[in-house]
């Protein structure tokens, strides 16, 4: 049996990127089984051919295991670069000065002007944005200088920590308010792949403010697919938090973004690495506030992409971003370019296991205050009456048959502890579940004629693929008639394996 039908796959999901190392069908497959069932490209490696031959991976894995699978599209997102510097690169010294120029074509180093050295950077407002007392990072904040002055077309930079600089390095500013757009030409593009493969979500990196998504998602509802007769269907979004300027505008920004990542890399380089975990706690909280999932990323188990075994500190990175309430954990090197892709699935798996069952162990927290704030509405009220009857009966799972997957996720804001089995006749849907918290999704050609069938269904399941006993409480949600658009209007428990058409009836 795989993780797809265990009850011993973790609550909280792994988000595996996709890459050389893992775009084998065999080793995919082998990925899927470890505890993965939701996919990333990462548009900022690789061609277009490289990524069509991956989602063809995982569409022919999701036939062949009949198990739904997600795939996020992840933006490259604007980034700012070093322009060309003369091999074998420029080393600079702390207390050195520095031109950043926007027009210089080429970096030139110390001396060969009777100048400071010269750094070329094709962003053309650089020198208008940054003002003096600014930090000006590069690669990955390796080197750090602060602006000093500018003269609108150079800005001199004093070196605080120095290292050699290369051509193309990235190149940050974390005190900066930048006009580089949110989606640039080549974020475009891969939009449109992402429309015409019917990606599950998008992923946009380097998100400021909440305007950025919402002007994504407005574009996209304007796109025009080349052979589509239908109206295109905006990706849901997820904001990728890297900037300052996005930690202070995550209000904003969650009430348009579909959910969030910490993408704990460039925050780590914008903001003082020591303000990354608190940071952390702050937007997953944030996220839970507003019914949003929340992805932690970057480096959680590093040390896989090199060696079989994980460091005690990764698996603890990786614990207590669950502890924090992580709906999902992402693996990035680890499985694209890595040596052990499956085994470090399968450790984050483990990892998760063993988090969640101490986590069971701990009395229920209140509702999160944003559900208690829908109350008023009927689908919210039914969840929490679920995630109620669950905690007082210690029930064993909760069902729902979810058409859009709306009730699905309205469940999972719940922070249930038992596996939310989800049904739905639409592949799209069932695909965009395996995002969720705690939801299990699956596909059925057809809807219940009934509610006795339906129970019948899940009684089968329950005890043939064990995630419950006889005798054990199951919850169950459902819209009635099944085929009724609009979500869930009913809400009762069972006991798994005691089902009869008279009991079902008398239900109402």
């Amino acid at each position: 049996m795989s993780d797809a039908t265990n009850p011993r796959a973790p609550l909280t999901k792994i988000l595996a990127t996709l890459g050389p190392a893992s775009e084998d069908p065999k080793i995919l497959r082998r990925i899927v089984e470890a505890g993965s069932h939701i996919f990333r490209l990462n548009f900022s490696h690789g061609t277009f051919e490289d990524h069509a031959r991956r989602l063809a991976a995982v569409r022919a894995v999701e036939q062949e295991m009949n198990i739904p699978l997600g795939v996020l599209g992840d933006l490259p997102g604007p980034k700012i670069r070093v322009g060309k510097v003369p091999a074998p690169g420029i080393t600079l010294e702390p207390g050195q000065d520095v031109w950043v120029s926007t027009t210089a074509r080429e970096s030139s180093p110390a001396g060969a002007n009777g100048d400071f050295p010269i750094l070329a950077c094709g962003y053309p407002e650089l020198a208008h944005e940054v003002q003096g007392g600014h930090r000006v990072l590069i690669n990955d904040g390796a080197v750090r200088m602060l602006a000093v002055e500018t003269d609108g077309k150079r800005v001199l930079c004093k070196v605080l920590v120095g290292g050699l600089v290369t051509t193309g390095k990235g190149l940050n500013l974390p005190d900066t308010e930048t006009s580089v757009p949110a989606v640039t030409e080549r974020d475009w593009e891969c939009v449109m792949w992402a429309l015409e493969h019917q990606l599950d979500y998008l992923a946009l990196s380097f998100v400021r403010r909440g305007d950025d998504v919402k002007e994504l998602i407005e574009s996209m509802v304007d796109a025009e697919i080349p052979g589509a007769t239908d109206p295109v269907t905006p990706i849901p979004i997820i904001a990728k938090i890297e900037t300052p300027h996005a930690v202070a505008n995550i209000d904003e920004i969650l009430q348009h973004a579909f959910g969030i990542m910490v993408a704990r890399g460039d925050l780590g380089v914008e903001l003082d690495l020591a303000q990354v975990p608190v940071i952390q706690k702050l937007l997953v909280n944030r996220s839970h506030d507003y019914g949003k999932p929340c992805i932690v990323a970057t480096q959680m188990l590093e040390s896989m992409i090199e060696h079989a075994s994980a460091t005690r500190a990764e698996v603890s990175d990786v614990a207590n971003a669950i502890l924090d309430g992580a709906d999902a954990v992402m693996l990035s090197g680890e499985t694209a370019v890595g040596k052990y892709p499956s085994l470090a699935v399968d450790t984050m798996r483990r990892v998760a296991l063993a988090t969640e069952d101490y986590i069971r162990r701990q009395p229920f927290e209140p509702q999160p205050p944003a559900l208690l704030q829908e109350q008023r509405a009927l689908v919210p009220a039914l969840a929490h009456g679920a995630w109620t009857m669950a905690r007082d009966t210690n029930a064993a799972v909760v069902a729902v048959w979810s058409q859009s997957g709306g009730t699905a996720q309205t469940l999972s804001r719940n922070g249930f502890r038992v596996p939310i089995l989800a049904f739905s006749t639409d592949t799209r849907a069932v695909r965009r579940m395996t995002l969720y918290y705690a939801v299990v999704p699956f596909k059925r050609d057809r809807f219940p004629l009934h509610r006795f069938e339906f129970g019948q269904m899940l009684d089968r399941m329950a005890l043939e693929e064990g995630w419950a006993s006889r005798g054990d409480i199951m919850v169950l949600l459902a819209g009635m008639p099944f085929d009724k658009p609009g979500g869930a209007n009913t809400v009762a428990m069972r006991r798994v394996g005691e089902l009869t058409p008279e009991s079902m009836q008398a239900d109402g």
